[in-house]
């Protein structure tokens, strides 16, 4: 179960977010939320941040010419939004990422656009060199506003163990 307060002292109380490695269940499902929809702003920004040139996410008039006839979404924005959203169910209490893979790509994304997502577990297992952790595997989906799956991958994680996350190391 997820914590949702810790009392520091006597009426003091310090929110905590997430999941630790006793609380992930195999099958279980997490739907994230609230939503997000990527405004053009936020594409363009994406974009500059991250040195991507394709005209695709910027030039209007290039893009009218494309099989979409408009800008789409850069693509690791959709990833990057999917796994920020995913935080506080998931990773929260993630001392590392270990990877993702089988990232897919299904449906383009448009200024415009809402972004859902949700998480299913696929495994875990105890580490093997870290007795304070264990390693718990996710497939996120990201669904548009049709319900339509946008993008899909899984990501591997060295979650804490109950009493050794950033959380209970703090004061």
């Amino acid at each position: 179960m997820v914590q949702q307060a810790r009392e520091l002292a006597p009426g003091r109380y310090r929110e905590t977010f997430g999941r630790y490695f006793e609380d992930f269940v195999v099958g279980d499902v997490y739907e994230h939320r609230p939503g997000r929809t990527i405004t053009e702003t936020d594409n363009t920004w994406f974009t500059l941040l991250t040195m991507n040139t394709h005209p695709m996410h910027f030039d209007t008039e290039y893009a009218k010419h494309s099989e979409f006839g408009r800008c789409i979404v850069c693509s690791p924005l959709t990833v990057a939004l999917m796994v920020g959203m995913s935080v506080s169910d998931v990773s929260q209490q993630a001392i590392a990422n270990l990877g993702w893979k089988e990232i897919r790509l299904t449906h383009p994304m448009y200024a415009g656009d809402t972004l859902y997502a949700e998480s299913e577990v696929l495994e875990k297992r105890e580490s093997k060199s870290r007795p304070h952790a264990g390693i718990v595997t996710v497939r996120t989906d990201g669904y548009n506003q049709d319900r339509k799956l946008v993008c899909t991958f899984d990501r591997t994680m060295l979650i804490a163990r109950r009493g050794h996350g950033v959380d209970d190391q703090r004061g």
